[in-house]
């Protein structure tokens, strides 16, 4: 049965968020956007088919990962940038936008440090939230990667298990942090879409906002084994996708 996506992010927040604390079940860098630094929490609303959360961390947040308040978890990726000298930070895993004051009060520990902010997200919360890109707007450090699940409702619901609406709340909130003035591009998982679908989506973006299309990223799947695991489970087939070790330079 379809679930209420803004609902699961709200009961899941109530599981890894204490007042400005929230949890975390790993800190590390990576090749990623040429060199990064990167914050993996924990909890997320969707139950996407494709996640390369591993389950014990997507399924048991109440029992997975561990507590940080926002100035720890600055410092613990400004310790792992400089390290390898990158000038890039990011919060991946889970979706980062619960716990929004917690959210907030990072960057705020962030903002004069010099680094590149990305913010990964499905996006739901800050379409659901009309304050949330205008707050997101007070840290001009800050980008936003909207990760949107497939290319229409039937997609996104296909993948994630989520009622329709969803998918306008990932549109929604792209729209929103343009209008806001939040740097921002759309990422949209294209491994389950035709062509003609992908082609419908990307008409519909330019139209709501042509700048939007100049960052427009196409994301594959990384077939890490527990994802062909659950690809399998769940008897999902994809079109396209890459192996861990063929992953092109362009899309690291």
């Amino acid at each position: 049965m379809a679930y209420d996506p803004v609902a699961r992010h709200r009961a899941i927040e109530k599981k890894v968020v204490r007042g400005d604390l929230r949890k975390y079940y790993r800190f590390r860098t990576d090749r990623w956007y040429g060199g990064i630094a990167t914050a993996d929490c924990v909890g997320c609303g969707l139950l996407c088919k494709f996640c390369w959360v591993r389950d014990p961390i997507l399924f048991n947040p109440k029992k997975e990962g561990r507590f940080y308040a926002p100035h720890e978890v600055a410092r613990k990726l400004l310790s792992k940038a400089r390290k390898k000298g990158f000038t890039q930070l990011r919060l991946s895993g889970g979706e980062p936008t619960i716990g929004k004051s917690h959210l907030l009060r990072l960057l705020d520990n962030l903002r004069w440090e010099g680094h590149l902010f990305i913010l990964e997200t499905s996006g739901i919360l800050i379409g659901s939230d009309e304050s949330y890109p205008q707050d997101l707007a007070a840290f001009p450090f800050l980008h936003v990667r909207v990760s949107i699940k497939g290319c229409d409702r039937t997609e996104f619901t296909m993948l994630t298990n989520s009622k329709p609406e969803g998918f306008e709340l990932q549109l929604r909130a792209l729209e929103h942090l343009f209008n806001a003035g939040v740097s921002c591009n759309p990422a949209v998982m294209v491994s389950f879409s035709s062509p003609k679908k992908l082609e419908m989506l990307r008409r519909r973006i330019f139209a709501m906002a042509p700048p939007l299309m100049e960052e427009f990223e196409e994301e594959e799947l990384i077939l890490y084994p527990h994802v062909l695991d659950r690809l399998n489970r769940f008897r999902l087939s994809y079109r396209t996708a890459f192996r861990p070790d063929n992953v092109p330079p362009e899309s690291a």
